[in-house]
């Protein structure tokens, strides 16, 4: 499997392949590279439906005399424990970020999450994360000023009275259950479109199906949540004797 920078004709490959409406697993195999590869190149670049290769082409170069231009402020990688390949945790991040992008996530607030959760403490502050993630301070505050809005990340102070942003192990329960509660909100609203419309009129009866079709579901997920919720706080069973 071919390594290195995608190459012109590499992305005309998979911009053909994305006007064809193939996966992103068959442009892959297509081209020869990691499906992850294929992801976070489309993501980077508009998304499936607004990719264009020359212009892709053209950033991945201007990215690329960037960083031979500039001297990084600072080492880019978190420390690691031994063992870990440093460059396989970075392709790792990357990929977490495109799959936090794809499910809605802007892309600089999946970023800090995706840093975030790959950090042993699953915390860091505002100057490390800039570090790493190579954008300004500001940059940093206004994603974590979204996550922090959406439930995703915390906000606390270490010793020296530094602002530090933390993933709790709770976060996905609270997300889950924030995004239950608000679709419960839609469903009532539905419901209450049914007396505007008129009881057994088509548009009403549409709504008062969304309602329940909502109602159902939103009240699955936040009771799967609170008898799944111990999952987050029990450590994984250790592996069989043997196992690598």
């Amino acid at each position: 499997m071919p390594g290195g920078r995608l190459t012109q004709q590499e992305r005309q490959q998979i911009a053909l392949g994305l006007a064809d409406g193939l996966a992103y697993a068959e442009i892959a195999r297509r081209v020869d590279r990691p499906t992850s590869t294929i992801t976070r190149e489309v993501m980077r670049n508009g998304g499936p439906t607004a990719y264009r290769a020359d212009l892709a082409h053209r950033a991945a170069e201007h990215r690329a005399h960037r960083r031979r231009q500039a001297a990084p402020p600072g080492p880019r990688a978190l420390p690691q424990e031994p063992g870990r390949d440093a460059e396989a945790v970075r392709a790792y991040e990357e990929t977490l970020t495109t799959v936090f992008m794809q499910s809605g996530t802007p892309k600089m607030m999946a970023r800090v999450m995706a840093c975030l959760f790959v950090s042993d403490t699953g915390s860091l502050g505002a100057a490390d994360l800039a570090r790493r993630l190579q954008v300004s301070p500001a940059s940093i505050s206004k994603a974590v000023a979204f996550l922090d809005g959406q439930g995703l990340v915390r906000r606390e102070r270490d010793a020296s009275r530094r602002e530090r942003y933390v993933i709790d192990d709770d976060v996905w329960y609270q997300s889950m259950v924030a995004s239950a509660r608000g679709t419960l909100q839609v469903a009532e609203t539905a419901r209450q479109g049914v007396g505007v419309l008129g009881s057994g009129t088509p548009a009403a009866e549409r709504l008062e199906n969304m309602a329940r079709f909502l109602d159902f579901i939103s009240e699955s997920i936040i009771r799967a949540a609170d008898q799944a919720r111990e999952v987050l706080h029990t450590a994984p069973a250790p592996p069989p004797d043997g196992a690598g």
